[in-house]
């Protein structure tokens, strides 16, 4: 089965997905977005992909084989669950969906149809991380017992009063939006331990008083200020593991740190060797010991392009989802881990406890 695509969603990275296309000569058939104007503008702009009038219409494409879910959050389980009954694969847009109950659904609709979805989680792909995953799959770090992910904007919540802070839609504040990419990272990196405990605090700071929130620009914009803001802007946590695996998670979006002085990323500490890397970074050095000696030994790799490049790995992959028949490399199931965690992260912020985190 070739890979023929239909984008769901022509928002900013439905966009991206369709110029990765273009790149890797992957046809899309189908573009469809509740905003009309929007798919046929994308569309426009894509070589030989036509609008489609209506989701319904594009699932029915006969020549559309694998569909990319790109919208917001709360529609991404019922979006992609008619996909897998139009008996199309799917690459779902991170965050899985907005519940453990809502991804449990898309794994239902797998097994009943047995289609084949993957999780968009593109850093995965990027130089980076690639490069760590290869050190650590080699044995050099041995046991990694402890995991520091993060990320954090001074002034960047997105789109204030909009989507993205009604938790309605969104599900979440960065923890969903933000601290999905690096809990994965970690659970990734580690070899994907399962979860057994969370303990975690979030704070709404700086949203709730919205027409007093100083920014210098804000992405998804303008600003609602009629809107609501009803989920956190910074979110602090520390997840147990089977193992003995930690990992600490802290995301922000809004907060009065300067630029740059706590910075993004993850770093590991094994029994062997540690590392610490921005996701998008051009430079990784290993801490190690060697001969007796502590030693700093950087990692080469091509760090050009990197999320360009990662876009257009995790579109290689797809493709042989599609085409081959592999296992998808970042599998529902683990969307559906990365979900559970933060789920018991915001509950335990809720109950002032530790949590158990759902299992699978």
């Amino acid at each position: 089965m070739d890979l023929t695509l239909g984008i769901i969603g022509a928002g900013s990275i439905g966009t991206v997905h369709a110029q990765t296309a273009v790149r890797l000569g992957v046809p899309v058939a189908r573009i469809w977005d509740i905003a009309t104007t929007k798919a046929a503008s994308l569309a426009r702009a894509t070589a030989d992909a036509r609008a489609a009038a209506s989701l319904d219409e594009l699932l029915a494409d006969p020549r559309v084989t694998a569909v990319i879910v790109a919208t917001p959050n709360d529609s991404h389980a019922e979006i992609a669950c008619r996909a897998l009954d139009a008996g199309k694969h799917v690459l779902l847009e991170k965050p899985m969906a907005l519940s453990v109950a809502e991804c449990d659904r898309i794994l239902a609709a797998m097994a009943r149809t047995r289609g084949r979805l993957q999780m968009g989680f593109v850093y995965r792909h990027a130089p980076a991380p690639t490069a760590v995953k290869a050190e650590i799959d080699a044995g050099r770090f041995g046991r990694i017992y402890h995991a520091k992910c993060s990320m954090y904007r001074r002034r960047g919540i997105p789109g204030l009063g909009g989507w993205f802070t009604t938790r309605a839609k969104s599900g979440g504040g960065p923890l969903i939006d933000l601290g999905v990419h690096v809990i994965d990272q970690a659970l990734w990196l580690c070899g994907f331990p399962q979860a057994q405990r969370a303990s975690g605090a979030a704070y709404a700071t700086f949203g709730p008083r919205m027409r007093d929130y100083v920014y210098e620009e804000m992405w998804a914009g303008p600003p609602r200020y009629d809107g609501v803001f009803d989920v956190e802007d910074h979110a602090t946590a520390l997840v147990r593991c089977e193992g003995g695996l930690t990992i600490e998670v802290n995301v922000t979006w809004a907060g009065n740190i300067p630029d740059r002085q706590l910075p993004d990323g993850v770093a590991l500490f094994g029994e062997k060797a540690g590392c610490r890397f921005t996701l998008l970074g051009d430079e990784v050095i290993l801490a190690e010991e060697s001969s007796g000696a502590i030693v700093d030994r950087p990692l080469a790799f091509d760090s050009k392009r990197a999320l360009e490049r990662a876009f257009e790995a995790q579109l290689q992959s797809f493709q042989n989802v599609v085409e081959q028949g592999h296992s998808p490399q970042a599998s529902a199931e683990q969307g559906r881990d990365v979900q559970a965690i933060i789920e018991s992260i915001d509950r335990s912020s809720a109950e002032g406890r530790e949590v158990e985190v759902a299992q699978r």
